[in-house]
């Protein structure tokens, strides 16, 4: 699991596409078996949070974000590296454990027109936000979706973007791991642009909670968005490299920290909760 600053964008995607390109998750044979018009490279879910925490400007940049990525010329230049020169992606909303709305069933982007209708039908969407904020329930809700799809995909990811810990539903790690060990890989997004506050229950560190807590699988990572003007740069940036399926660059990691604890409780979310309302 790896961190990448918006520093490091340019450094990544000079180093080459092609060349940077990640194992896949799933074996590729077992795509020979499958009907050649529903393989995709990636089965990709963006689960974004959409819980009270987050402001109506914050969504809003969050929607254009993920629209502009998808039109951008690196994006559609990316797509045609893979071996199919496809994707299939869903898009949902999540708030508490059992609050998710799907905002754009599963599509193909296949070319310009495709990603042009895709990013419109996520735009088209009217803006919504609800109470508490389940990262768990997010990725229980993420990991059906891929055998509820008809498309075969080498790899899937989900890539959760959100600007706070897990505080309702189960531990997070319990459904991170139980989504990594089904081969899905998950990536983070955490959006730290405002100084944390107890009325909104956000925490320091947040971009340390999600690599500890949220993200897992091979090549997993978190690019951390800490201020609004790089809002739509992190977004364009995370969804280029998991297309790519492209790997950060690996940090130097002393022997002694491999098996350390997480530097942020996983549990802190729920901690904070209980102070506050007691249950």
């Amino acid at each position: 699991m790896r961190w990448i600053s918006i520093g490091t964008i340019a450094a990544v995607t000079a180093a080459g596409m092609v060349a940077g390109l990640a194992a896949p998750n799933r074996t590729p044979h077992l795509a020979d078996h499958l009907d050649d018009s529903k393989t995709v490279d990636v089965e990709l879910i963006l689960a974004v949070d959409v819980s009270y925490s987050m402001d109506m400007d914050e969504l809003a940049v969050q929607r254009e974000g993920y629209a502009q990525a998808l039109r951008s010329g690196e994006f559609l230049k990316t797509l045609k590296t893979g071996p199919t020169g496809r994707i299939a992606v869903t898009y949902f909303e999540w708030a508490a454990a059992g609050d998710q709305k799907v905002i754009l069933p599963w599509q193909v982007i296949d070319g310009p027109e495709s990603a042009d209708a895709v990013a419109t039908e996520i735009m088209n969407a009217p803006l919504r936000r609800a109470s508490r904020t389940s990262i768990s329930g997010a990725i229980n809700f993420a990991v059906p979706l891929f055998d509820q799809n008809p498309y075969h995909g080498l790899r899937r990811v989900i890539d959760i973007s959100g600007d706070g810990p897990n505080n309702n539903g189960e531990p997070v790690t319990l459904a991170r791991d139980a989504a990594v060990e089904k081969g899905v890989v998950i990536n983070g997004l955490p959006i730290m642009v405002k100084e944390p506050s107890y009325s909104t229950m956000d925490i320091e560190n947040l971009d340390y909670y999600y690599e500890d807590c949220v993200i897992g699988g091979p090549g997993s990572f978190v690019v951390t968005i800490k201020s609004r003007d790089k809002f739509k740069e992190a977004i364009h940036t995370k969804l280029v490299m998991e297309v790519a399926g492209l790997r950060p660059p690996e940090l130097v990691v002393p022997v002694a920290e491999n098996d350390r604890s997480p530097r942020v409780s996983c549990l802190v979310g729920e901690k904070i909760w209980q102070d506050r309302w007691g249950r």
